[in-house]
């Protein structure tokens, strides 16, 4: 009767643990340049606006994510080539279009210009004003610049993140091509001096998208869930909570 019990026991971890292996939430790779206040690593339970709507869409379509953050041109070029890896929050530009499986908008961007004693109207007179402008490698930004016409020597693409603001701060390039929210939240870590504003030049949706090879099934689930985020207003309220205390929020 003993091996009996003992063959029951184990039969019954077995079961156990064959139920938690498939009852396990699908771990899924989530790329994101280190970019706040739309994404970002290293603040704890906070992870920026494109960041924190992906994790809630995540958890609502039974998957967790694994962050990975490598330099963003890598980070898409892995996402594109791979299979089933997500990534955000990124510009939906004609050169990006067949690369990736577009899944949703997260949020509206407004990309200008910003120096530190001069606002422009066009790109006309940023090409005229500014000899050397900041801008995050590998970015929509960098892209639209190159379109517009500027020469070469005038672009300085950076990582992204704090680098652009710094080489601002210290005189080292005359004017910064970027988002309004992350140009606004990193200068604000960063000096009290004012920091001059030109008219908005740019404006596109950033998205959540996945590898051009991605289960159809993930893409769906995840689509729905970040569209209900947005019509509870719950991505609202997320947005509004990064971008609360910045200059001309």
């Amino acid at each position: 009767m003993k091996w009996i019990s003992r063959c029951i026991r184990y039969a019954t971890c077995a079961f156990l643990a064959w139920s938690s292996l498939a009852s396990a939430t699908p771990v899924i790779d989530f790329y994101f340049p280190e970019a706040p206040p739309l994404t970002m690593a290293n603040q704890g339970d906070q992870h920026g606006i494109a960041g924190d709507v992906t994790l809630k869409a995540m958890e609502m379509a039974g998957y967790t994510a694994n962050f990975l953050s490598p330099p963003w041109p890598r980070a898409q070029r892995d996402v594109s080539s791979g299979k089933d890896l997500l990534i955000a929050p990124l510009s939906r530009t004609q050169n990006r279009e067949n690369s990736f499986t577009w899944i949703a908008p997260l949020l509206t961007m407004d990309r200008t210009f910003f120096s530190l004693d001069q606002r422009v109207e066009s790109f006309e007179e940023a090409k005229k004003a500014f000899k050397l402008i900041a801008v995050g490698i590998g970015t929509a930004q960098e892209t639209r610049l190159r379109e517009e016409g500027f020469a070469a020597s005038q672009i300085y693409p950076l990582k992204i993140g704090d680098n652009p603001a710094l080489m601002l701060l210290r005189g080292r390039v005359d004017a910064w091509f970027n988002g309004v929210p992350e140009s606004r939240y990193i200068w604000k870590q960063l000096s009290d001096r004012p920091l001059v504003m030109s008219r908005v030049l740019m404006t596109a949706n950033v998205y959540l998208a996945c590898s051009k090879d991605c289960d159809p099934q993930m893409v769906e689930k995840l689509k729905t869930a970040v569209e209900t985020l947005q019509a509870n207003g719950t991505a609202d309220k997320i947005e509004a909570g990064y971008l609360k205390g910045l200059p001309g929020s």
